[in-house]
């Protein structure tokens, strides 16, 4: 016969066994070991390797077609991937009613690639007729080795204007413009709508507007490693961050800018104790707008001192910057995450060394931030919410956002999990009690 004492000893270690259960999940990213209380599994140095382009891991794989009337649907909201050949000339199809519509794409060239000159590619969006409503260009311009690229097509909604306004299908057009790069290219597209005004907002550009350079932002240098891709660029605030980049590596940042706000952006290489030979484009720092439309660049050379470059003074954001025919300041026509991507001539390796070297990003802000414009729905990515600023002062990236959403999700369903256990391992115990003392 059992004990009361027995049985409880065997409910207790049931009870026990369950919170285990609970304990030992794995949350993602996450080693089993580490989960019950080891030691973490870090993965091993890179060794030589420049770390790849970090695709986003949701996207969707498609084709794009030779003729328009083949393409394949793209979805707002979803990222999708494609490969371009050489001279290659793909369509894809978006379905438009009275929203504004922007489909974005990086081409991703293979590492160590060549190129020249004026190779890149463009990308359009046509209607029905073959009208060409806006479209982007993209080029390695005097910096000729390959590193990411990014451009957008978009239709806008304009009552003054009778291109391009009819709801139904559009077309957007990829085509490589290349002149040396026989590689293919991969592509990382993603396709966002923008709601159109509750009523028109002003359309004239400020003739006087702040151009003039703050100063730098106070507080020492912060580390803040840039993340490989779009994916997983790392978040900034503004202030001074530290990095390391290796030759021929891309490192990828995001920074929240609110409507009214002026962004600054300055990139410093540190000085070299192993020489002092002269790297012309030696840096390419690179801006692009929420819907990764190209906004600006600039190239420094480098010869063993620290060398500096500087963004063009931006304007404001602003709906009505959209009326201007400067890409620059058309680039700067909605608030949301502006990305700024650093580029390492490959050509360091040879003079200086296959090493790191130090990266300063110095990242201002000018002006107070505004309401909107009165969008007529929700502006989704085209806003900075208190979430964004959040993720700017912690460094986090979509990548890391979407890790901890899923690591949420695991940590409820084994917290649900092991309850059950726990309260069917209690019932049990109570029914064999009860039926032992009866």
């Amino acid at each position: 016969m059992k004990t009361q004492a027995g049985l409880g000893r065997r409910a207790g270690a049931l009870i026990t066994a369950a919170a285990a259960v609970g304990a030992v999940v794995a949350l993602p990213g996450q080693t089993a070991a580490a989960a019950a209380g080891g030691a973490a599994v870090l993965s091993p140095a890179a060794g030589g390797a420049i770390p790849p382009y970090t695709f986003d891991s949701s996207a969707q794989r498609v084709q794009g077609a030779a003729s328009s009337s083949d393409a394949v649907q793209l979805k707002t909201g979803q990222t999708y991937r494609d490969t371009l050949k050489k001279n290659g000339k793909v369509y894809y199809r978006v379905d438009l009613d009275q929203q504004n519509a922007y489909v974005s794409v990086v081409a991703v060239p293979k590492a160590g690639g060549k190129v020249e000159y004026g190779d890149g590619f463009k990308v359009s969006m046509q209607d029905g007729s073959g009208t060409e409503c806006g479209y982007q260009q993209a080029n390695f311009s005097s910096s000729e080795y390959t590193r990411p690229l990014a451009a957008y097509a978009r239709r806008t909604v304009d009552a003054d204007s009778s291109i391009c306004q009819r709801a139904g299908a559009y077309y957007v057009l990829v085509e490589r413009e290349s002149k040396a790069s026989t590689d293919d290219w991969e592509l990382e597209i993603r396709y966002a709508s923008e709601p159109g005004l509750k009523k028109a907002g002003p359309t004239e550009l400020p003739e006087v507007w702040a151009s003039g350079t703050p100063g730098p932002p106070a507080g020492d240098p912060r580390p803040r490693q840039g993340g490989s891709g779009v994916h997983d660029a790392a978040s900034l605030t503004q202030g001074e961050w530290r990095s390391d980049i290796r030759p021929g590596q891309t490192l990828f940042y995001r920074v929240p800018v609110d409507w009214g706000q002026q962004l600054f952006a300055t990139a410093e290489l540190g000085s070299s104790a192993t020489g002092d030979e002269y790297i012309g484009h030696a840096l390419v720092l690179s801006l692009e707008n929420p819907a990764l439309g190209h906004v600006d660049e600039n190239t420094v050379s480098y010869s063993g001192k620290p060398s500096t470059l500087a963004l063009d003074a931006l304007r404001p954001v602003a709906h009505e910057n959209r009326s201007s025919y400067d890409e620059a300041t058309n680039g700067m026509r909605f608030a949301g995450w502006y990305y700024l991507s650093a580029t390492l001539n490959p050509a360091m390796a040879k003079e200086y060394g296959d090493k790191t070297v130090p990266l300063t990003l110095r990242v201002s802000l000018r002006g107070n931030a505004r309401p909107g414009p009165g969008y007529d729905g929700d502006p989704g990515q085209f806003s900075v919410t208190a979430d964004d600023k959040e993720a700017a002062e912690k460094g986090t990236s979509v990548a890391q956002a979407a890790s901890d959403s899923d690591s949420m999700r695991v940590v409820a369903a084994a917290g649900i999990g092991s309850g059950t256990l726990l309260l069917l391992g209690l019932g049990a115990w109570t029914l064999v009690a009860r039926r032992r003392a009866a």
